[in-house]
């Protein structure tokens, strides 16, 4: 577990299986009634392939999940069942973190970059990181580095002050380096435990702006040895695939080590987590599975999947 994270209580798996109700029936009734009947199509595989495929999965997870599914089935028609537990199995191991996927880490202060587009809810995954971290015990600086959009400075200002984390920021409109060279320098001159920097919510077809998030990773690196230790891109699951193509622009720019699912809850489309994993190879490390400052889970590949695609009962 990361810090901040509670064991695996009643009430945090409730929330991810509540958070991913709306996908997991949206999976469940596409798949679901392709095997209960009396008789199956004899094109059950291409079916199958279809249905993964509209639940947002990708087009590889999907291959991977027929393919096991004829190799167990054999001759016959395979069962519901069989369906469930063999996709429930290629899904954990495209979703097991890949090799390399960044940890927690002992750096101090461990400097946090999130990124991501407009409205993907990176500020406020700010905050709830923040206020894991802080519960934990930690010192934590936030860095308002989105210059660009209205107000943006003073939304972190008030969840910072929600959180009990510590707050740098210059005038809008001001170099987003600059007020992350001096977020660094304070965070190392107090001896916080974290600095936590929000960027501008920059669209990824804007090369100037990822211009500029390059710079950023430049002049914190200068000043904090490794930094950024983590980088964190911020998808809104309401995109759904789109939301690979965002990430690919990403990787480029930031050295992205880690993702955030964000809005769970309000979509269809959890499965897309799959699909962004396995083209990405990039591991999840947090879901958002609401508005309110503990509605940030670990992702766990075996809780998702019971949220997901439930075992038999």
């Amino acid at each position: 577990m990361s810090a901040g994270q509670d064991d695996k209580t009643p009430s945090r798996l409730e929330r991810l299986r509540q958070g991913l109700r709306r996908s997991r029936e949206g999976l469940l009734g596409r798949i679901s009634g392709l095997f209960g009947g009396a008789t199956q199509s004899v094109d059950w595989g291409e079916d199958l392939e279809a249905a993964l495929i509209q639940a947002d999965l990708g087009p590889g997870a999907a291959a991977r999940v027929v393919e096991a599914v004829r190799g167990s089935a054999g001759a016959t028609a395979p069962s519901w069942e069989g369906v469930r537990e063999t996709a429930r199995r290629i899904l954990r191991d495209i979703l097991a973190s890949p090799p390399g996927a960044a940890g927690p880490g002992v750096a101090r202060p461990r400097v946090i970059l999130c990124v991501g587009v407009n409205g993907g809810g990176k500020t406020t995954t700010v905050a709830k990181l923040a206020r894991r971290l802080a519960r934990d015990g930690q010192r934590v600086v936030l860095c308002a580095a989105d210059t660009f959009r209205a107000a943006a400075d003073e939304q972190l200002r008030v969840w910072s002050e929600r959180v009990g984390a510590e707050f740098i920021a210059h005038r809008p409109g001001a170099d987003p380096s600059a007020v992350v060279f001096d977020a660094a320098a304070a965070a190392l001159a107090r001896g916080v435990d974290a600095l936590i920097i929000d960027t501008a919510g920059r669209l990824h077809t804007q090369d100037p702006l990822m211009r500029e998030l390059e710079k950023i990773v430049r002049v914190v690196g200068r000043q904090i040895a490794g930094a950024p230790h983590e980088v964190l891109l911020i998808l809104d699951a309401t995109t759904g695939q789109n939301g690979v193509n965002q990430a690919r622009q990403f990787l480029a720019a930031a050295r992205v080590n880690g993702l955030v699912l964000t809005k769970v809850d309000g979509t269809a489309r959890g499965g897309v987590a799959v699909r962004i994993v396995q083209e990405l190879g990039i591991p999840l490390r947090y879901l958002g599975t609401g508005e309110g400052p503990d509605d940030l889970v670990d992702f766990d590949p075996d809780d998702f999947l019971e949220g997901l695609l439930p075992s038999a009962a």
